[in-house]
């Protein structure tokens, strides 16, 4: 089933019945058939708030996948897929804009590339640049939006299309209405991720195509040849793909690709994708078959990577940002904010990715925070060193936090924290580590996984005995896990009961110590 069948089955007032259930969530509407809201009375006022505290959540109505930031004038440039009328139970989204210098507090911008105004519909996802040297014709500087529309909508009639901005990213012309690249006739032919090819004089194109990237270039943006291709079978349809190059602290430069992919039916994630490897402008060589995941949980999809830029404005070729949408297709339309705020679309926290090597002498990506979070931190809470055995309740409670920790479980099978505890301690969140493995578990609290089957994520640890970082950031309808320095990362989405602000500790089998475990709350 498409992307695009499953936005159809717009679920608002489907979290009504989540609410109340306990601990596992109702799925929702059924996909396929659009669910109108109707208008809320002027007098309601629900009684409880889920919006995040700080994470990026879309104003209203409705977000999915994110489009990859662009620096202009000092700032981010963020736009993303936003659908005005999902109450209402329309199809079909636009372009919506917020802007940020820091990445952790965004300016709404408004809608900057709308949608049905051709005769292409709506807008999909894709890429903008910013055409330094005026390659495309609209002067240099002006803002280029490549992006996948369907005229005869499906997934068997999608093209590439132009959009151009001259006033800084704000607003966008169509550059007529015929595609800049055509479908040869293929099903699945979307979602443009175009770079600059610096080193060939052309911008290179990364297209979505079934099981495969196909790669084309051009040189003014307007005419793009086809170059070749990477393909990986066993993973669904590839979407949302990513091209980059990065630097290692070692010197070494690797180019990257990376996929949103669905690996549940081989037990592996369904989120990013990605291999390190070689690209000579047309072919993609990896270094190893098999992809590496950079999130390790259920709920972090259409994942972008873009350049972090430096104080005098250069990108740093050692450091990139990424975030993806806090949210899975299997049951994208259940969450208690659409009836409790209005709204379905939230944001993973930015991140900053580094690549490292590790002592095989393989390379991978690893993942921290955005380090401006630390500018937004309003109250911290110092815990110092706690030795648990059994569990530990602490004295904190909250919604929407970080705890970060060192945990020592040599003496104990497991050891880890129950997130979000409600008062009687029978809902909560887990994470922690259990013998080889650290794992994020949400089925003893509410989620929005009716099925019951993707509660449990885990990833292997190294070596036994060593002690294990943790560093979890915690809103009121998401988890993120970072494990040793953002070597796997899990991101999951929950929906706790807001009366759920316990934090405790717990050692399985033994005593288990937690070094200088903090936690922080933030204001944005």
């Amino acid at each position: 089933m498409s992307r695009r069948a499953l936005f159809a089955g717009t679920a608002a007032g489907t979290a009504a019945a989540l609410l109340p259930a306990a601990p596992a969530a109702a799925s929702g509407g059924r996909p396929g058939a659009a669910v109108p809201a109707g208008p809320r009375r002027p007098d309601a006022v629900p009684a409880a708030r889920y919006r995040a505290g700080y994470h990026f959540t879309v104003p209203d109505q409705w977000k999915n996948d994110p489009q990859r930031p662009v620096w202009i004038d000092g700032e981010y440039h963020y736009y993303y897929l936003y659908n005005a009328d999902y109450l209402a139970g329309e199809v079909g989204t636009a372009w919506r804009l917020a802007t940020s210098t820091d990445l952790v507090s965004f300016r709404d911008r408004g809608v900057a590339v709308p949608k049905d105004t051709t005769p292409n519909g709506d807008l999909w996802s894709g890429s903008a640049v910013v055409d330094t040297h005026g390659t495309a014709g609209f002067g240099a500087g002006a803002v280029v939006v490549i992006v996948t529309m369907s005229p005869g909508g499906g997934t068997d009639q999608q093209e590439q299309f132009l959009y151009y901005s001259t006033d800084g990213g704000r607003t966008f012309t169509p550059y007529g209405t015929g595609p800049v690249l055509p479908n040869p006739g293929v099903a699945d032919f979307r979602d443009p991720k175009v770079i600059r090819d610096e080193e060939r004089g052309r911008w290179v194109m990364a297209l979505a195509q079934n099981d495969t990237i196909g790669f084309h270039h051009s040189a003014d943006l307007k005419s793009w040849t086809p170059a070749g291709g990477f393909t990986h079978r066993g993973l669904g349809v590839l979407e949302c793909p990513d091209l980059f190059r990065i630097t290692a602290p070692d010197g070494t430069a690797k180019w990257v690709l990376g996929v949103s992919a669905n690996g549940k039916a081989a037990g592996l994630p369904h989120t990013y994708a990605y291999w390190t490897g070689s690209f000579d402008g047309g072919a993609f060589t990896p270094d190893a078959a098999d992809p590496q995941w950079l999130d390790h949980g259920w709920d972090w999809y259409a994942a972008v990577t873009f350049d972090r830029h430096r104080a005098d404005g250069t990108p740093d070729p050692a450091v990139r940002y990424a975030m993806g949408w806090l949210n899975n297709w299997d049951y994208a339309h259940t969450t208690p904010t659409i009836d409790c705020d209005g709204f379905n679309g939230t944001d993973s926290i930015v991140r900053e990715v580094v690549l490292r090597r590790d002592d095989s002498g393989a390379y991978h990506l690893a993942s921290r925070p955005v380090t401006a979070l630390d500018s937004h931190v309003s109250r911290t809470v110092r815990l110092g060193d706690l030795s648990v055995e059994g569990t530990r309740l602490l004295e904190y409670t909250g919604v929407s936090y970080e705890v970060s920790c060192e945990i020592t479980a040599d003496h104990a099978t497991g050891a880890g924290l129950q997130l979000r505890r409600s008062p009687d301690g029978n809902r909560h969140i887990d994470a922690g580590i259990w013998g080889d493995y650290a794992f994020l578990n949400r089925r003893a609290t509410v989620n929005p996984d009716g099925s019951g089957t993707w509660q449990e994520s885990r990833t292997p640890l190294g070596a036994a005995g060593r002690p294990v970082r943790l560093r979890i950031l915690v809103d009121r309808t998401s988890v993120e896990m970072f494990v040793d320095d953002g070597r796997h990362v899990h991101s999951s989405a929950v929906f706790p009961y807001l009366v759920d602000d316990r934090l405790a500790l717990f050692g399985a089998g033994g005593r288990a110590v937690f070094r200088n475990t903090v936690i922080r709350e933030f204001t944005v």
